[in-house]
């Protein structure tokens, strides 16, 4: 039996990365896929380091998919190659200081690495991205309405939807059922349409790099629907290996 690992918010955070696949490594099933959900890099120099590691993954160990995040789309439009013309955004959530700092972390030829990231990943019938369907800033948590969360689902015909934009892992189901919808225009009404809803789950995947010390993730068996959260403690003391100490949780 073989499992995918999903894990988002590295954040040029390498320890944590390290203490992630580290973990993955300890699994009692093999890891098929590895899918990282943007935010790769952060603003900090560190950054480096970490595209270089995903760049060189070891020997028998599956290769990283990685698709675009909220920083990797930052930088692209500081370079003007992003899908808006100003980072608003990075200004509004941070300020002008902000612009010049993630320019001067990332050299330009990474900057070509980041180009080159999907928008996301469709694979059986989950859609694996770091914000939604909408955008990458789309930030899905549990407390979303079940309509939003169903409108994110269905603009992909998706029935699993990974995201990691929010940091959090949650499990969000949304029971089988239907949606009426009628359009109407200036000049007549359609009739309504009764569109029929499968069962689907919107789960947050975690974040890795975010909060020192505690990096977390999810694996998923996409043969039984298995989602397994999972928490890694680790201590990054100078001169010494990682210690790391792993927490789980489950859900069918």
């Amino acid at each position: 039996m073989t499992c995918w690992a999903i894990l988002s918010g590295i954040e040029g955070n390498l320890a944590a990365y390290e203490a992630v696949l580290a973990d993955i490594k300890r699994q009692r099933h093999p890891v098929e896929e590895l899918y990282i959900l943007g935010d790769v890099i952060a603003a900090t120099p560190a950054s480096i380091k970490v595209i270089q590691r995903i760049q060189s993954p070891r020997a028998n160990k599956p290769v990283p998919q990685v698709c675009q995040g909220w920083w990797e789309e930052q930088l692209l439009i500081l370079h003007g190659l992003g899908r808006t013309g100003e980072p608003i955004e990075l200004i509004e959530r941070y300020d002008m200081d902000m612009v010049k700092t993630l320019w001067d972390a990332i050299p330009r030829e990474m900057v070509e690495w980041v180009r080159s990231l999907d928008f996301g990943f469709f694979e059986l019938d989950c859609l694996l991205i770091h914000g939604s369907s909408v955008s990458v800033s789309d930030e899905l948590t549990p407390d979303m309405p079940p309509i939003q969360m169903l409108d994110r689902l269905l603009r992909m015909d998706a029935n699993i939807l990974f995201c990691g934009r929010s940091g959090l892992t949650f499990q969000y189901e949304i029971q089988q059922g239907a949606v009426t919808s009628s359009v109407t225009t200036l000049d007549q009404a359609t009739s309504p349409q009764v569109v029929s809803i499968k069962p689907k789950q919107v789960i947050g995947v975690g974040n890795v790099g975010r909060i020192p010390g505690k990096a977390s993730y999810t694996l998923y068996n996409p043969y039984t629907n298995q989602v397994e959260f999972r928490t890694v403690r680790y201590v990054r003391v100078k001169g010494s290996k990682q210690r790391r100490k792993p927490e789980c949780s489950s859900r069918l």
